[in-house]
């Protein structure tokens, strides 16, 4: 009941995921020692880019809510920026507004990957709460239609990840290609700048390995019980 064969490939993914979250805050902090050539803070990034969008309508504002806490609320249409991306001039703070304002970006075009994503959020939401439930419920009493709706909802949960991958890599490029097009960066400090971004990648990847795992091994175990 509580192991699988699958479990292996999953711990695998587990031990990405933790890595790819140490890359993260390590590459953010290196490249925050590097000043940017522009000497252009965050704020002022992300602002510049949304007036040269025709985004005047987005507000950036500074969040509380502590280092790597940055994002972009579609529904109050504000950046929400940390403190060292906010204030900071280095290229790790230019590289998480850019990408912020890339799905600020990503709304105004009514990108099809975002749109689906924010279509997919309510269901998801529920699979991801209830799912385990449903699961434990059937494996605990003997009811394998239980494990199959829990299946059914977790599914939705899973494909709001994959669909979530082509949504961050695409801000990332327009991040990229606004902060070389507008002057912000140079094109010697473009791999700063694709490091920082890279690492956040690649925790969406490693967090969607292991979902996809998870949701393979229930069906195993689905269909084993049928």
């Amino acid at each position: 009941m509580f192991f699988h064969p699958m479990d292996f490939l999953i711990f695998i993914a587990l031990g990405l995921a933790l890595w790819a979250q140490t890359k993260v805050k390590g590459n953010f902090q290196k490249w925050s020692r590097v000043r940017a050539s522009s000497g252009l803070s965050g704020a002022q990034v992300a602002r510049q880019i949304l007036d040269q969008e025709g985004l005047s309508h987005v507000r950036v504002e500074y969040s509380k809510g502590g280092d790597l806490s940055d994002h972009y609320d579609p529904t109050a249409k504000v950046i929400r920026l940390s403190e060292p991306v906010y204030r900071g001039n280095s290229l790790s703070s230019l590289a998480v507004a850019a990408h912020e304002v890339g799905h600020a970006i990503q709304d105004e075009h009514r990108y099809s990957m975002l749109v689906l994503r924010h279509r997919l959020f309510p269901l998801a939401n529920i699979g991801s709460q209830l799912a385990p439930m449903l699961f434990l419920g059937g494996f605990l009493l003997g009811i394998t239609n239980l494990i199959g709706v829990g299946i059914a909802l977790f599914s939705a949960a899973v494909l709001f990840q994959v669909v979530t991958l082509p949504v961050e890599f695409d801000a990332s490029k327009r991040a990229k290609d606004k902060l070389l097009e507008l002057g912000m960066i140079k094109n010697s400090e473009e791999k700063g700048v694709s490091k920082v971004l890279n690492a956040a990648a690649l925790t969406y990847v490693a967090s969607t390995m292991m979902a996809v795992l998870q949701l393979i091994k229930f069906i195993m175990i689905f269909r084993n019980r049928r």
